[in-house]
């Protein structure tokens, strides 16, 4: 079935956000100096959702199997989407910043956050899919039935 590859999911998920948390943080930091302290707020935007996901990541594995009261199936969904729509969001928003600026992928600080880019795509993308499970499991299950999927709950950490 499909759970199958939620938690390597889970981890992939986890790894990139890492991967994100740093690019975005090295571009922040070579847009604060003392003669000029501002970042873009896109790029601002991005380490958040990098901080975000790992927290909604955590919550996502630890509720279902260690903390089943906390883990609703509409509050699993709802973080689920809402994640999902934070990386869409970001990454949108530095690309657009990044092809307004030419920075293209020159090395350095443009090559950071392009790289920060296309990881925050494919982290996007483990979020899309799944978004659909989490609904898949919403849509085929009762709606007074408001537990985890049972093979999230049976999942070791």
């Amino acid at each position: 079935m499909a759970f199958a590859y939620l938690l390597p999911l889970r981890a992939v998920q986890a790894v990139l956000s890492i991967i994100v948390l740093g690019l975005t943080a090295y571009v922040v930091d070579v847009f604060t100096t003392p003669y000029w302290s501002y970042s873009p707020h896109s790029v601002n935007f991005m380490l958040f959702c990098s901080i975000w996901t790992l927290l909604a990541v955590a919550y996502l594995v630890l509720a279902p199997s260690r903390f089943p009261k906390f883990a609703h199936k509409y509050a699993i969904l709802g973080v689920e989407a809402l994640t999902m729509i934070f990386w869409f969001s970001a990454w949108v928003a530095v690309a657009a910043l990044w092809g307004d600026s030419h920075c293209g992928s020159r090395g350095g600080w443009c090559g950071a956050g392009t790289a920060a880019i296309v990881f925050s795509a494919f982290i996007w993308l483990t979020f899309v899919a799944t978004t659909i499970l989490a609904a898949m499991h919403v849509r085929n299950t009762a709606r007074s039935d408001s537990s985890a999927p049972p093979e999230m709950r049976t999942q070791g950490v």
